[in-house]
Parts: structure tokens; C-alpha cells; sequence
């Protein structure tokens, strides 16, 4: 059974680590994923497949957030160029961003499953 509040534990602490991740693009965001990911599987406990799984779960629900809003963005930034723009604008950032989803799952599930096994 899914501990949600433990995913939204993972998700928070993802996004927020995300955000100050900024300043050391590559590694701080597979540290904002193993962190999340990590909370996750701490708060969700019961070992090692529990871990895994609110890991998993805590790092795909952030990274699909943050591509959404990144595409978003991105497709209004290159409506300067005309709609043509705003569609490639948002479709590179959307295509870019599920190559960072699968990042933030990987790690998180990975970390999950520490936590996971600490949690118990």
C-alpha cells in the first residue's frame, strides 16, 4: 500500500532541494532527487521494497511537476518567437525535462531504499 503522505514528504523536500540545487546544475539535482527520495523511504519505513517504491513515486511526481512547469514556461519564453517558437520552445524543455524525470526516479528510488531500510 502507498504511504502518500511519505511521497509528498520525498516530493517537498525534491522540489526545494531542486530549487537551491540551481547553483550546481548536474549535481545538485541528482543530490535533490537522492534526498527526496531518501525522505520518502525513511517516513515510509517497512524495508527495502517500501523504500524503493515511495522513492520511485517521490522523484517521478516531482520530476513530471517541475517538466510541466518548466514546458510551460518555456513555451511562453519562445512565444516571442511567434507560435512556432513557443512550440518547439516548449516542446525541447518538455523533452529535455522527462530525460530529468527519469533522473529524479532513478536516484530517488535508489536513496528510497536506504531510507527504506533505515525507516524500519
Amino acid at each position: 500500500m502507498t504511504d502518500w503522505r511519505a511521497v509528498g514528504y520525498g516530493f517537498v523536500v525534491t522540489v526545494i532541494a531542486g530549487l537551491l540545487a540551481t547553483f550546481a546544475p548536474v549535481v545538485g539535482h541528482v543530490g535533490a532527487g537522492l534526498i527526496g527520495g531518501f525522505v520518502a523511504g525513511y517516513v515510509a519505513g517497512g524495508g527495502l521494497l517500501s523504500g524503493t517504491w515511495h522513492g520511485l513515486l517521490a522523484g517521478s511526481v516531482s520530476g513530471v511537476v517541475v517538466t510541466l512547469l518548466l514546458a510551460a514556461f518555456g513555451g511562453l519564453v519562445g512565444l516571442a518567437g511567434g507560435p512556432l517558437g513557443g512550440l518547439l520552445g516548449g516542446a525541447g524543455v518538455l523533452v529535455v525535462g522527462l530525460l530529468l524525470t527519469f533522473l529524479f526516479a532513478v536516484d530517488s528510488a535508489l536513496a528510497g531504499a536506504i531510507g527504506g531500510v533505515l525507516g524500519e
